[in-house]
Parts: structure tokens; sequence; C-alpha cells
């Protein structure tokens, strides 16, 4: 093993320490060969960004990936990723399981708020601002160098059409459907993007297909297997057809067994469940896979080399072989680690979380902002009000690892930062304004209890807070099949789903009632498009942001900071549209107006003069 997940650091100097201790080790044994330390993002604010939150490194903090999109401002990506590569580097770190390209064409999917979003040409323009950023050491002749980090982008051939948004982490998501026949557009970030950098690397060294299976895609072959599977879309199209000769790495655990449910978080071989391990590690090297990532067992590996011999003969597997290790390694002298892989703990002390980076990453969360509606200019407000911010409560639901949540009392964060800027008040009629932090529509496209009462397990994600009946979805699923399942339609028309956050929605109207005619500012911490039309009439201002540090909300509220951001985004008129809209299919939904005669589409955005209109909306539109 020289390639390492690196997940959580107690600190810096936890992180120099270690890594030189595994360095040492790597340089002791058999060629000498460094270890590759590799992260997922970091850079993200809390617990909300991508699997993270357990950082203990003061490491900067960054608007997540959406929310760089919101300032609509290339050139600040590429210097994120400058400065994220800084970082890393002083942490260990030289492979950066980013960007996330895929086209967020599916409002509902659960990895939305982590892409670029479905704007094609900005997603282009922003993976090569990030890439080259992360990639690129200045002053050499190819661009690579001791100051490189490799990037890893995906997921090909694009995750973002996941069926009714139920994503490929479980089997309940498996597949990802082209209604709208666009599986072209969702290779572009590819091909015009992450394969084309302006800057001397040429590349971005590694690709990770995404869980899915893309179904009905592969023509030559025939099979509906998972991308990293799939020998048409690896093999075929990204080696043979678009040229591509990095590292292809599949994503975690796609290698091992299944769950006993379809909700169960466990391995996540779709298409080839049937085939014991050792038999999918060679299907994925024949389909053209050079790296298993979330594997640390060598056997299953040299069972699929044996099996290969015998398939092929010895000469065909060894080549086979080769040719992976030579990529692998190739990212690990371009990264000059073979020079040297040790870290100095001064240096990195005065890197990891400098003033300048930490002032810079905030201020890209300050960008991201999106100010909607701001009726009668209330905002900004005068510090030193009183204001009212109402708790908020959350009902038990299905998280990431799958397992329920439990019934949450929730003090918003920012009710704590906001006695920094106001006198908090614990009653309405106490305040001169009310600040409402709550979050976009939570829910699962997948209820363990309807499966339970004989049903088919499967129902609808919303995007509104009130209960919500499918009527308008497909009465027979595109896609299906499973070994868990007897039947391979999906379709939860005329079923019900209701946001486990409900009671946000609660919590703005009674605050409204409470505070008659005196001021209510609503903000949202949007992971999701969402229907603003519960909201929007109960709110006086109304701001979005895409997870972002309190103070940054506060800043904004207070007139510290004019808001620039824009809606990277559409937001839904209502979810008749969301479930009409063609899950491959960019800003394809009949866009929610305000009371104020807004229209919440892509691009849309509001200062404290009034409606932005700038060389921006005139370069990015739809």
């Amino acid at each position: 093993m020289r390639h390492v997940l690196v997940m959580k650091l107690e600190d810096t100097e936890t992180a120099v320490r270690w890594n030189n201790n595994i360095q040492a080790l790597a340089e002791s044994s058999g060629y000498g060969i460094p270890i590759n330390n590799s992260t997922d993002p970091r850079h993200g604010v809390g617990s909300t960004a991508e699997y993270m939150g357990v950082t203990g490194e003061p490491i900067s903090k960054w608007a997540n990936g959406i929310g760089l999109t919101a300032a609509f401002d290339v050139d600040a990506v590429k210097e994120f990723g400058e400065i994220g590569a800084k970082e890393y580097r002083a942490l260990g770190i030289t492979t950066a399981l980013s960007p996330q390209i895929d086209l967020a064409t599916e409002p509902r999917w659960m990895r939305f708020a982590d892409t670029f979003g479905e704007h094609t040409d900005m997603t282009i323009a922003m993976t090569k601002a990030y890439c080259d950023g992360f990639q690129t050491t200045k002053g050499t002749k190819d661009g690579w160098g001791k100051d490189s980090v490799n990037t890893m982008v995906k997921h090909f051939p694009g995750g973002g059409p996941c069926e009714a948004g139920r994503d490929a982490h479980y089997a309940y998501g498996k597949y990802a459907v082209y209604p709208g026949n666009n599986f072209a557009e969702h290779l572009k970030p590819f091909t015009e993007g992450a394969f084309s950098l302006e800057d001397g690397t040429k590349k971005a060294s590694a690709v990770m297909p995404y869980y899915t299976v893309s179904y009905g895609i592969d023509k030559k072959y025939g099979e509906n297997v998972g991308n990293a599977y799939n020998k048409y879309l690896i093999q075929d199209l990204l080696r043979e057809e678009l040229g591509y000769d990095g590292v292809v790495c599949t994503d975690w655990e796609i290698t091992h067994d299944i769950g006993k449910t379809e909700e169960e978080f466990a391995g996540k071989c779709w298409g080839v469940e049937s085939l014991n391990e050792g038999e999918r590690h060679l299907k994925a090297l024949e389909a053209g896979v050079d790296q298993f990532g979330g594997n640390n067992d060598v056997e299953p590996v040299l069972e699929a080399y044996q099996m290969g011999c015998a398939k092929y003969g010895e000469e065909v597997m060894r080549k086979r072989f080769e040719r992976s290790a030579y990529r692998l390694l190739l990212n690990i002298f371009r990264t000059g680690l073979f020079e040297n892989p040790y870290l100095d703990l001064e240096q990195s002390l005065k890197t990891v979380g400098c003033q300048e980076f930490v002032e810079k990453g905030y201020e890209s969360q300050l960008k991201s902002i999106t100010l909607l509606k701001n009726k009668n200019s209330i905002l900004p407000v005068k510090e030193g009000l009183k204001v009212y911010i109402p708790n908020r409560h959350i009902r038990p639901y299905l998280n990431f690892m799958s397992a329920y949540t439990n019934d949450e009392e929730v003090e918003p964060a920012g009710k704590r930062y906001a006695t920094n800027y106001f006198t908090v008040v614990m009653t309405p009629e106490e305040a001169d304004f009310a600040l409402c932090l709550i979050e976009s529509p939570i829910s699962v496209g997948y209820d363990p209890k309807d499966r339970e009462q004989g049903g088919n397990g499967y129902v609808p994600i919303t995007l509104q807070y009130r209960p919500y009946e499918a009527k308008n979805a497909r009465a027979v699923s595109i896609a299906g099949g499973d070994p868990l399942e007897n039947f391979t339609n999906r379709s939860y028309k005329g079923k019900k789903n209701t946001a486990a956050n409900e009671e946000d929605l609660d919590l703005v109207i009674r605050t409204k009632e409470q505070m008659g005619k005196k001021p209510v500012v609503v903000s949202i911490s949007l992971k999701n498009p969402m229907v603003m039309a519960e909201v929007e009439p109960y709110a006086d201002a109304l701001l979005v942001d895409y997870g972002v540090q309190p103070e940054a909300v506060l800043d904004v509220v207070t007139g510290k900071f004019n808001p620039i951001g824009l809606l990277p985004i559409q937001l839904p008129r209502n979810m008749e549209t969301v479930e009409n809209q063609d899950e491959d299919v960019a800003f394809d939904m009949e866009c929610y107006e305000d009371s104020e005669g807004h229209r919440y589409d892509f691009g849309y955005g509001m200062n404290f003069e009034g409606v932005i209109s700038d060389e921006r909306t005139r370069r990015y539109k739809r």
C-alpha cells in the first residue's frame, strides 16, 4: 500500500509527525516508494462539508462547491486551488479527491451542493481553474513539481442524473438515467475542462467513476453495471476515444459485498453482486481501472491476477499490472515525493491556517451568500439592536450512514455568534427584529417502514417542507432490478413524504405572526434547490448560503459586507416542475417568482442597492 486516504488529523503537528514517520517506513522497505496521501475536500465549513467535520488542523475554510460557483468568479477558484495546494502539501497530502465536476442537473441529488452546478460552461471554467490551481508548480517545464497536488476529478461519466435524485451510495439509488438523451453533455466538464487544462500539467492526473449504473448507455457490450466495471465506459470511451491515460481510481468499496437491505451502508458492487470479490477485481481491471478505493486487502487483487493469468496468460496480466503501476508511480514522481517526501514542522505550522489564507477563505464565504429578497430595504440592520432567534426542531431521518438520527432540538449556531452583533432576546415581544436561521428541506427517497408495510420502499424526495404527494411521478421507473428486490418498478407515484425539518417552516410562520409589523429576516442554508413558495411570503428579507460560518451571514445582515452572490441554480416554482424535469437536462424547471416580482432563476441575486446586473450576469447566461 502506497496510497492512503487521510481523514481525521488532530492538528498540524500530528500531521507532520505522522507523515514523516510513515514516509520513513516506506523509504526503509522494498524500493523506497513514497506514500501518496490523499483527502476528500477538507476546506469546507463544518460537518455539512463532504464527509468532513472531523478535521482538527486549522486549515482555512472556504465556500463549498456550489458556493464557489455563486460568486461567479473563476479567478477566485484558481486562487483557492493554489492556496489549498499549499496547505495540503504542508500536511503531507499530495492527492485531492476533488473537484466534483458532475453536472448537477437533478435538483434532488444529495451531493448537489458539492458540485459546481448545472451550467456546463461555468462548470468547465471552474474545473480548469480548480485543477490548474492545485496541480501547478510555477516555474517548472511541465507544471509539475514540489508544490503540486494531484487532482482526482469525479465522477466519470457524470454522477448527477441519479433517477429521482436517489444517490448511488445505496442500493436504492444505484441507477443514473438519461430521459433527455443528454449523456454527451455530462462528459463536457471532463473533455473540455479536466482534460484540457490551461497550465502546464494539461490534464487532471486521476479520474474517479461514480458508483452509478449508467442505465442503457453501454450499447457495445450491453452491460448495466457500475461505471468502474463497465468496459465500454472506461476502456473504450475514457481510454481510447477520449485518450485519457491517467489513473482511474474506483469510488470507495465497490468490490465489497452488498448489505442485507436496500438502505444499508455497505459494499456497492452494483450490477456484479453475484460475483465474488476476486472476480469483481478482475472485472474492474478488465474495464481499465488502476486503483481500488477503500480496499486495503491484497488477497482479492492477487486472486484477480491469478484468474487473469489463467484467462489471458501471465505475460498479458503482467503488462496489464505494469500499466497501472506506471500511472500510479507517475503521480508520485511528478509531485517530487521521490526527491523529498518529508515535511518541515516549522514551515507547516506557518502555512496551514495562516492569517492570509483564513481571510481569503472567509472572503469566499461572504461572496457566496445570495440575497434574494429585501423588502423595503430592511437590510442591512444596525448592530446593537435586539434580535429574536428561535430554536429549531428536527424529526428523525436516515442520515448519510443510513442510521436514524435522534429527535433533535437545535439551537442555531448563529445564535451564539449573534451576541457579538446584537442583544439576543428570548421573546419576539422584546425584539426589534427576528432572524430565522434554518436549512433547506431534509428528506430521503427510501423508507424501510414503507417496505415493512408491504410497499416497495420507494418514496419521493421532497424539496418542500409540507407533506408532498407525488401525483406527477413516473408510473413506471426508467431503471430497476436488484438482488434484494423481486420487482423492477421503483416508482413512488401517489406516495407521500414530509421533510424531517418541516418545523423550520412553522418556525418562520409563527415568528412572523408574533413579530407583527416588525421585520423578519430568514437565512437558509441551502443544500439543494427548494420550493421557496412556502417560506418567502413570511420573510421581509431572504438570504441563502451554501455552507458558511455563522459570522458570514451576520456580516451580511449588518452590512459589513454588501452581498454579491448570484444563484448558481434554479429554485423551482413547485414540486410538480421538479417531477416533470429530466434528471440529465439542465435548466428545465419553472422558477419561483416572489412577492416583489423577482424570479429565482440562475444568475439572480441582489445587493443592498437592488437586483445585480454586471459582467458576470452577462457572461454566464442560461
